[in-house]
């Protein structure tokens, strides 16, 4: 929030300056209390665990309403709410129908909460802990997915030190990138920001669509495959290993979805809009395939007036979404795979009872404790999509704006369809509706299980 306020000093102390340091002197306060008044704890149990990373991103949404709060406009309490919540768990969605209108550090702000989110509020707060011990170990192993820390095959106390090499060379990178493609410098600060963490906050009411730019956007594609990939892996391919992104099979799936997704809709549009050409409809459909696929959502084209098949496709990118590792939302390519493996062996039994036939992925055996907890996972997030798009329907919305605005926030992928597709907005949601869609993005950012676990408090004795 300080460095949002002297970016409101640099351009010409505009009207976000005041809210934002009231609420850095608000949250620097609060946030400093316990550092005197509470005993130190150098050991955390799993279950405070669960409650410290549970109340870091809820308070950390709490107290990121403030400077929208303070600033007023579009802000009601709910539309900051939601607005700090979409920004956290890297989602996109925005009530906001002028974002130009914003002045220059509330837009960095709203931005920064996307880079913050990304990283993980619990994994930045300990990169910047002077201490090393059980707590932070254990606070990182619940933080990231126990997906991703089978690939990184470090000890966790390199993991912080690989996440936030990785994450800060990618932002560097897409900074200067996008400066060279044409973007000014604060634009480019922004975007960069929202690419790295999958997020997709624009300075621009129309995203990336007002540049008209190939080169930004080629440069915006690029980067944004690369922020979906498993960190550790882009590690490990810098530093020469053999382990690299190149013999992965989740990498070749992730890569494989999303390019031949985006063949796919750029025909279907070639075929259903007339007056597009090949190239253009290769423009457009590989970018939406990239973004979505990827859960950033910056947008070149309003696809919600697409034909049918291509909005299908872009839905089951928005669900599969990114690997496990990175800042990517959704499902994750990972558990796919798995299921797919999982899949392949059922079939296998079927034609053979008595045969032993394991689940295999790139050569290596899955257990049976990971595929069922995958396949669990696959049930559970099929299901909140259901209900959560069962209750918006019955909050007014119709079926097409219920169901993949349930699907985009679970999978914290920001634009849906319909009213709210990829150059529209949530502001004429209802408050009922944005509540219910700010507890599945958070729902969809803990994945599910670190979110549910608190409401179980009561059976910890």
């Amino acid at each position: 929030m300080a460095v949002s306020a002297v970016v409101s000093m640099l351009y010409g102390w505009d009207s976000a300056l005041f809210p934002l340091i009231i609420s850095a002197m608000i949250t620097g306060v609060i946030g400093y209390c316990p550092l005197f008044f509470m005993p130190k704890q150098t050991q955390v149990s799993t279950r405070e665990g669960y409650v410290i990373l549970f109340f870091a991103w809820l308070l950390s949404c709490l107290f990121g309403m403030m400077p929208y709060l303070f600033w007023g406009g579009e802000f009601s309490l709910v539309n900051a709410w939601y607005e700090s919540v979409s920004g956290y768990t890297t989602s996109g969605g925005t009530i906001l129908t002028d974002v130009e209108a914003l002045p220059k550090g509330l837009l960095f702000w709203r931005s920064s909460t996307h880079w913050i989110g990304g990283m993980g509020v619990v994994l930045l707060i300990l990169m910047v802990l002077p201490e090393v011990g059980a707590a932070r170990l254990r606070l990182s192993k619940m933080e990231i997915s126990s997906l991703s820390k089978d690939n990184f095959q470090f000890r966790i106390r390199h993991v912080l030190r690989i996440i936030s090499s990785i994450y800060f060379g990618i932002t560097l990178a897409a900074t200067l990138c996008y400066t060279l493609a044409g973007m000014n410098l604060f634009d480019a600060i922004n975007h960069a920001f929202s690419t790295v963490a999958t997020g997709g906050f624009s300075t621009k009411n129309l995203s990336i669509l007002s540049y008209n730019s190939v080169a930004i956007e080629v440069t915006a594609m690029f980067f944004m495959m690369i922020s979906g990939m498993h960190f550790g892996l882009i590690y490990l391919t810098l530093t020469g290993s053999p382990t690299n992104l190149f013999r992965s099979p989740v990498i070749r799936f992730y890569v494989a979805s999303l390019v031949v997704g985006g063949v796919f809709i750029s025909l279907n549009l070639m075929w259903n809009h007339a007056g597009v050409s090949f190239w253009e409809a290769l423009r457009l459909g590989m970018f939406q395939s990239i973004s979505i696929g990827t859960t950033t959502g910056f947008a070149t084209a309003d696809s919600s007036l697409w034909p049918p098949f291509s909005i299908l496709l872009l839905l089951f990118l928005s669900i599969q979404c990114g690997c496990s590792g990175s800042t990517s939302g959704g499902v994750k390519v990972d558990r796919f795979c798995i299921f797919w493996a999982s899949l392949k062996s059922q079939i296998q039994r079927q034609l053979h009872p008595k045969a032993y036939l394991p689940v295999k992925m790139g050569g290596a055996v899955i257990e049976q404790d990971t595929v069922a907890s995958v396949n669990m996972f696959l049930a559970f997030y099929f299901l909140i999509i259901l209900f959560v798009g069962v209750i918006l329907t019955s909050f007014g919305n119709n079926l097409l704006e219920g169901i993949t605005s349930s699907i985009a926030h679970l999978g914290n992928v920001g634009p849906a369809f319909g009213s709210v597709g990829s150059l529209s907005n949530y502001a004429h949601f209802s408050t009922l509706s944005k509540m219910v869609l700010t507890i599945e993005m958070l729902l969809g950012r803990l994945e599910l299980w670190g979110f549910l676990v608190i409401f179980f408090i009561y059976r910890w004795r």
